[in-house]
């Protein structure tokens, strides 16, 4: 399998890889804009822009932008993230042209029609709604907010109610012109694809683009907090959280092997010890998220309101507990888990097609798979330690509740707990 990348004299990048043996291809635009790109009063509208993509070009009506793809038998959606909005098809090797014409028709030429907007509005409200309908997703929002607040990087992707409820035709057109500059678009396409070819139809749909100067993304501040809402809810969803590397930082494979260890399947030591040893709740894990320069170790469970304080001082004693004695057949146990997902994954041309778009979108190039495993397999047990002492000796934490709260320790208790 071969990765090609190639730069238009505007800036934009299309990286490529193929794949032998397959006669389909995933294939997509990754923008470097999104929520954290947004200012206060925009905030949501990045994700507004993912929808509307959808509702109309200057020469597609909405159902023909769903109707060209799924009569050949593909698929086309996008997401947005709080530094990237990727919109990407998957259909067989011959619809790879059409599915390019596509995309670039709904990233370059929407409409953004004053009916549209106002459906996709009501749509969005509905989202949001669902969202603060459900525990186990909303207080994520909130711990994001704790973790970084009075930043970009600590709003919510989907926006409040009242920001979506105001955004015009002129504030997404604005967004477009400010955002999506050619150096910041990655062209990444995987599986039955032609470089050159692909390079070809770049140059036809995205050169003409202008560039854009760059704005410069204010520094992420882990500053740390609490939030507890009450609800009476079956049960308490209760996220803690520490600063940990960005993407960029030498840490940054030290950090997703430690969430291993400590909460990424059920050999972990929490699913272990919170729950099977002592039955303090049904889903408990760790996940370690990464930003250009910031992330966030995220420790997550759901348990009974009387149980509360017990599951979150004894999910501290373990994040203590880790920098003395986290054994090497654990560490051996994580980096298998952390290669396996990674190798797994990129049997699929949809996932190789985001890896790599990630990747130009880091480091202006894709590392070679040795590389990525000969990181993973550099952790060892002594350094890991050392991460992981560091990482509970540190301050500030964040903390959000949902639910039964009132026998939670505060955040103040913990800290303690980690300082003991």
């Amino acid at each position: 399998m071969t990765v090609e990348i190639h730069q238009l004299s505007n800036g934009f990048r299309v990286v490529t890889e193929h794949m032998p043996g397959l006669k389909s291809a995933a294939l997509g635009i990754w923008v470097t804009a999104g929520g954290r790109h947004e200012a206060a009063p925009q905030n949501g509208i990045a994700h507004f822009l993912e929808h509307m993509a959808f509702k109309g070009t200057a020469t597609r009506s909405p159902l023909q932008i769903a109707e060209q793809i799924e009569d050949v038998g593909g698929y086309i959606n996008a997401y947005t993230s709080r530094e990237m909005t990727a919109y990407y098809a998957r259909v067989l090797q011959a619809d790879v042209p059409l599915a390019l014409d596509v995309i670039s028709d709904i990233v370059l030429n929407p409409v953004f029609d004053p009916a549209e907007i106002e459906i996709e509005r009501g749509v969005i409200l509905q989202e949001i709604g669902q969202v603060m309908d459900t525990p186990d997703d909303v207080v994520f929002d909130w711990l994001q907010e704790a973790a970084y607040p009075d930043q970009a990087l600590g709003r919510s992707i989907l926006g409040p109610a009242e920001r979506v409820s105001s955004f015009s035709r002129e504030d997404l057109f604005g967004f477009v012109k400010q955002h999506y500059a050619p150096s910041r678009m990655i062209l990444s396409a995987a599986g039955a694809v032609d470089h050159d070819q692909i390079v070809k139809m770049a140059e036809q749909l995205f050169g003409h683009l202008k560039p854009v100067a760059d704005h410069a993304l204010a520094p992420g501040v882990f500053a740390g907090g609490e939030r507890r809402q009450v609800k009476p809810l079956e049960q308490v969803h209760f996220t803690l959280g520490l600063e940990s590397p960005g993407y960029r930082d030498d840490d940054f494979y030290a950090a997703q092997i430690y969430a291993s260890v400590m909460g990424g399947g059920m050999s972990s030591r929490l699913f272990q010890e919170v729950r099977e040893k002592r039955g303090l709740c049904y889903s408990i894990f760790a996940q370690a998220g990464a930003y250009a320069d910031t992330g966030m170790m995220t420790f997550y469970a759901g348990t009974s309101g009387d149980q509360i304080d017990a599951l979150a001082r004894l999910t501290v004693d373990e994040l203590v507990r880790a920098g003395d004695d986290v054994t090497s057949a654990e560490v051996d146990r994580a980096r298998a888990q952390m290669k396996a997902g990674l190798l797994m994954g990129l049997e699929s041309p949809s996932s190789r097609a985001e890896r790599i778009a990630r990747l130009v979108s880091i480091w202006n190039r894709v590392p070679d798979l040795d590389e990525t495993v000969a990181r993973i397999d550099a952790v060892g047990r002594d350094q890991l330690r050392a991460f992981a002492a560091r990482i509970a000796g540190q301050a500030p934490m964040a903390m959000a509740l949902y639910g039964p709260v009132d026998l939670a320790p505060t955040l103040a208790d913990l800290q303690g707990g980690l300082a003991a």
